[in-house]
Order: C-alpha cells, then structure tokens, then sequence
C-alpha cells in the first residue's frame, strides 16, 4: 500500500519535479485558465473586449506544458 506522501508526490517525481515545484507549476495554469474562461465569458456579451486574450492564453499554457514535457523526456 502507497504512503500519504507517495500517493502526493509519485506523480511530480514522474515529471522531474518536487511536490512543491508541481504545486506551483499546476497552479499556474490553472489560474492562467480561470483569467482565460473569464476573459471569454466577458468577450462573448462585449466583443470588443478581450478579443484574444482566452485563445493567447491557451496557446502560451499548452507552448508551455508541452515544453516542459519534452524537458521531462530529455532528462
């Protein structure tokens, strides 16, 4: 049977990293994904507000996972 503390870090040692690195990380995104869901929401009643930031901000989460995911693989 998996420790608490595994059952908490196994997956951010599998990407390199500590739990705290992930934690801030996976927050990161998340809250990037809040802003870019807010930012949509508020762009479809008013158009002309935010036309790019939801579709700008997926684009740097996904560049940025994605390289970190090739980092992984390399090391």
């Amino acid at each position: 049977m998996k420790s608490i503390i595994d059952i908490f870090t196994e997956h951010p040692k599998q990407n390199g990293e500590t739990y705290f690195q992930h934690l801030r990380c996976a927050a990161t995104y998340g809250f990037s994904m809040v802003f870019s869901g807010l930012a949509a929401i508020i762009h479809a009643v008013f158009p002309f507000i935010f036309e790019t930031a939801a579709s700008d901000c997926a684009k740097k989460v996904i560049t940025e996972v994605e390289r970190r995911a090739e980092q992984s693989i390399a090391e």
